[in-house]
């Protein structure tokens, strides 16, 4: 009786008891108002609750704008325009824009698109189902490609997996080719295949050195590359090849190569490029880059390079040799550092020149005309492996530990100082030159660190795990929604050009701002069809709140919330944001739902991320993601995004 008494008195909303099981609701996800009337939930055996459940209606902007923009309650295919026009900040949208959106509308056979003498109009309820339905995204991807495409490889950022055949962690997991070709659906553009000698060393497999992973055949691999290579974007695939490999079986790995990818595979003219080709010059290309295999260069190799030190970070602690993970990236999702190390897998240094040699001589001719873009690392420590050659342009991989490491010491001060030949550090290498970044040993998980770390300092390649989930790879993600998906986004000029006296983009530095991004959340649904109605809690409908924030340089970083919305499917936040920005170009904006949990962890209500230089002004419908960045069916945000 207690419990009943304060059940009674503390519910937020006012119950009632039946004995009946059933819930009266209405179901149609693509209704524009939603009425459902009533939902109850279980309390005891014979006792439910019983909840008044929300009807989604437009928020009060919206009815001002429809005010604004209509006559006599309707809104003309011109009344739309001008909306596009002054709200949407569509500059171009023409008279048959707005009315392909109408007829876009009449399309759902539940809405009233109404008819009078000036042609068909909206009514405040299908205007507001316009704003919020799937026809008003955030990103325009039906732009398609919009940045320019002819400048080198070099010059763009590269959508790039790592260890793409793992089907989960580094240790144990399955090797696959369906991993490979998820990644190749999704737009990546740059698959990495570890390939060994099989069992009775006559054949190649594709698994992870020394673990316990199960191994898949090289050319089962090679045949999904082929097939889904360009589903999703016509520019260049990169296969990435850690080489443990004898000449024999290089020879065999060539044969495959060249009979599997053909006349696409781009095979070129000398040894080693002078300049990478563009993106636009090798459309439908398949390109291999590798560098001299571990197991049969030993001799190349210095054997304490081999067994590891100090500088290369296998016997220091993670957090004493590299310092912490990015703090607002901090948690579940950026891995263990107290896992088990596996070893690094480019770490081995040697001579440029005579390592080159030794390395072409060792392999099999048939295999070294295969290679486009020529991996290694001198030995000499980070002075050597910066060094820019006028006659030849290359790929550098460093870990992530590495890469903090460097960036954290080295600030442009040291950078400048006179032992370096070239005093523009990154940004100068890595405007002719390939820099890659890998995931740590410890991630055994297969979780991922903070792209950002190597975007800010001109990486093109940022290989992530993408057969995980967690924060990193969402924004890896979202990074490559720009351009049209196509898995190559252009680096900013600041990464590509030094400043007018030399110098060097800083991303520490304290710099203007450039513009200032105003996001104002109105209201969510879609998770009253999207999940069991007890996903979030039991004994109430959801109470939902919105994290929203930037990811990008220090300066930039920031995470707001909303107020939580109590038991409703459908939450109304009305709530402005404001992000001062001072390297746009590089800023991601993060939107992630929570429904509050008093006792427990808050559960997970969707995701997304969105680049900024992408988003469209005005009011826009904004999808969101699941865990592992599968989009919901119905789940959305209305959200009103404006530049100032």
């Amino acid at each position: 009786f207690i419990f009943f008494f304060l059940l009674l008195t503390l519910s937020p909303k006012p119950l009632q008891f039946s004995p009946k099981s059933s819930s009266e609701t209405e179901t149609d996800p693509s209704s524009p108002r939603s009425t459902m009337s009533k939902q109850t939930y279980r309390v005891c055996f014979c006792f439910r609750r019983r909840f008044r459940l929300a009807v989604a209606e437009a928020p009060d902007e919206i009815r001002g704008f429809f005010n604004r923009y209509s006559e006599n309650g309707l809104m003309s295919a011109d009344h739309l325009r001008r909306f596009l026009v002054e709200v949407q900040k569509q500059e171009n949208a023409t008279l048959e824009d707005a009315q392909a959106a109408i007829n876009s509308l009449q399309e759902l056979k539940h809405l009233n698109i109404l008819h009078h003498h000036r042609g068909q109009s909206l009514n405040l309820e299908t205007f507001f189902k316009y704003l919020f339905g799937d026809i008003n995204p955030p990103i325009d991807l039906k732009r398609g490609v919009q940045q320019d495409m002819t400048a080198p490889l070099s010059h763009y950022f590269i959508y790039t997996g790592h260890n793409s055949y793992l089907t989960g962690n580094q240790l144990s997991s399955d090797c696959s080719d369906v991993p490979i070709i998820q990644a190749l659906q999704r737009g990546v553009r740059v698959i990495e295949l570890d390939i060994w000698p099989n069992s009775n060393k006559d054949g190649i497999e594709v698994l992870h050195g020394r673990t316990l992973t199960t191994p898949v055949e090289l050319i089962k691999c090679l045949r999904s590359i082929k097939e889904h290579a360009f589903t999703a974007s016509d520019y260049p695939v990169v296969i990435t090849l850690e080489d443990h490999l004898t000449p024999d079986l290089q020879a065999k790995v060539a044969e495959m190569v060249t009979q599997t990818f053909g006349d696409i595979l781009f095979c070129p003219d000398s040894d080693c490029l002078k300049e990478f080709p563009s993106p636009e010059s090798l459309k439908k290309r398949i390109i291999i880059s590798t560098k001299p295999p571990k197991e049969y260069m030993s001799a190349a190799v210095p054997k304490d390079a081999q067994e590891g030190d100090s500088q290369n970070g296998k016997t220091a602690s993670d957090e004493e040799a590299w310092g912490k993970e990015v703090p607002h990236l901090e948690g579940p999702a950026s891995g263990n550092d107290k896992e088990e190390t596996e070893e690094d897998e480019d770490d081995d240094e040697e001579d440029p020149d005579e390592g080159v040699n030794r390395f072409q001589k060792s392999l099999a001719p048939e295999y070294r005309r295969l290679i486009a873009i020529h991996a290694g690392k001198p030995k000499g420590g980070m002075d050597e492996c910066l060094k820019v050659d006028p006659e030849k342009v290359r790929r550098l991989s460093l870990s992530e530990q590495q890469l903090e490491k460097v960036a954290e010491d080295r600030g442009t001060d040291i950078v400048r100082c006179a032992k370096f030949q070239n005093p523009l550090f990154y940004d100068r290498f890595t405007q002719r030159n390939i820099l890659r970044v890998y995931p740590k040993g410890t991630r055994i998980t297969s979780s991922n660190y903070n792209p950002l770390i190597g975007w800010m300092h001109g990486a093109q390649m940022v290989a992530f795990n993408m057969q995980g989930f967690g924060r990193s790879l969402w924004l890896m993600h979202g990074m490559f929604k720009s351009n049209g998906g196509c898995g190559y986004v252009k680096k900013p000029d600041f990464l590509l050009k030094s400043g007018p006296n030399n110098e060097v983009f800083d991303p520490r530095a304290t710099l203007p701002v450039k513009t200032t991004l105003k996001v104002r959340i109105y209201m969510g649904e879609g998770w009253y069809y999207d999940f069991r109605h007890t996903h979030f809690d039991q004994y109430s409908p959801p109470d939902f709140y919105t994290r929203v924030g930037i990811a990008g340089v220090p300066a930039d970083v920031v995470m707001k919330k909303t107020k939580t919305i109590e038991d409703n499917w459908i939450p109304v936040w009305n709530e402005e944001f404001e992000f001062q920005l001072t390297v746009p170009e590089l800023a991601l904006l993060r939107l992630e739902v929570h429904e509050y949990d008093m006792s427990e962890k808050d559960d997970f209500g969707g995701q997304t991320v969105l680049p900024v230089s992408e988003i469209q002004s005005g009011i826009r419908a904004v999808p969101l993601h699941d865990r592992e960045g599968k989009k919901y069916n119905n789940v959305k945000l209305l959200v009103h995004f404006d530049f100032v």
